[in-house]
């Protein structure tokens, strides 16, 4: 079987680091599907207004090529134990295919395409989405499920914007500033990574976010693409 895309992405996550390990717990990201030509007659969208979550089966594109493997490490496991591949959500697998539950926030005809806009959604910019299906809470809801290794929500932590970055951090839009605050208290570095004083940087909405994680999350400088704001 051939799959081609129906649509890309465009979304406030422009690389891979930062982005949350699962769709919802960055309820304000935003991102929208652009659909391709053939794809963005507004039949193919009948009805969809009266669904509020959607699923998208999308493609891994930036770690296609990297391959897979039978086992790997889960970061909920702190990137120590292995399990396999099939009892991950890793972005490497055997398709390279990977499902998010997002939440409809709208169908737009923009300049000729077909937009369909996103909450909550964990998809870097240029992620192709090769299908889009509403989510049935009467059958995909199921309140008593056990979930192995990942039964506990993150933790979060608190993020803290120092006084140097304060007025950068203010240019940005609300919801943008919480996309940041959102995503950097779900502590982005990888499982390994313990120091408290190494600076880290996320892109986010547009913007370098430099950080450090210790008890708290600082934000000690936001970087435009102009150099700093």
């Amino acid at each position: 079987m051939e799959i081609r895309p129906v649509g890309i992405v465009r979304s406030c996550y422009e690389e891979k680091f930062a982005v949350p390990r699962q769709p919802g717990l960055c309820p304000s990201a935003w991102a929208r599907v652009e659909c391709e030509e053939e794809f963005g007659n507004e039949d193919f969208f009948r009805g969809m207004e009266g669904f509020s979550h959607v699923w998208l089966i999308f493609g891994f594109h930036e770690t296609l090529e990297q391959g897979y493997a039978p086992t790997v490490r889960p970061p909920r496991l702190g990137g120590n134990e292995r399990v396999g591949v099939f009892a991950s959500r890793s972005t490497f697998r055997p398709n390279g295919l990977g499902l998010s539950l997002c939440r409809m926030e709208g169908l737009e005809r923009k300049e000729g395409k077909m937009l369909v806009h996103l909450g909550g959604a964990d998809l870097i910019d240029g992620t192709p989405v090769y299908d889009i299906k509403p989510y049935l809470a009467y059958a995909e809801s199921i309140s008593d499920a056990s979930c192995g290794y990942a039964a506990d929500a993150p933790e979060r932590k608190e993020v803290q914007i120092l006084s140097e970055c304060a007025r950068a951090f203010a240019k940005l839009s609300e919801r943008d500033q919480s996309i940041v605050k959102e995503a950097l208290a779900l502590d982005p570095r990888p499982a390994a990574h313990v120091d408290s004083e190494r600076i880290y940087g996320a892109r986010l909405c547009g913007v370098n976010v430099r950080f450090r994680v210790g008890k708290v999350v600082e934000v000690v400088e936001i970087l435009t693409k102009r150099g700093k704001d």
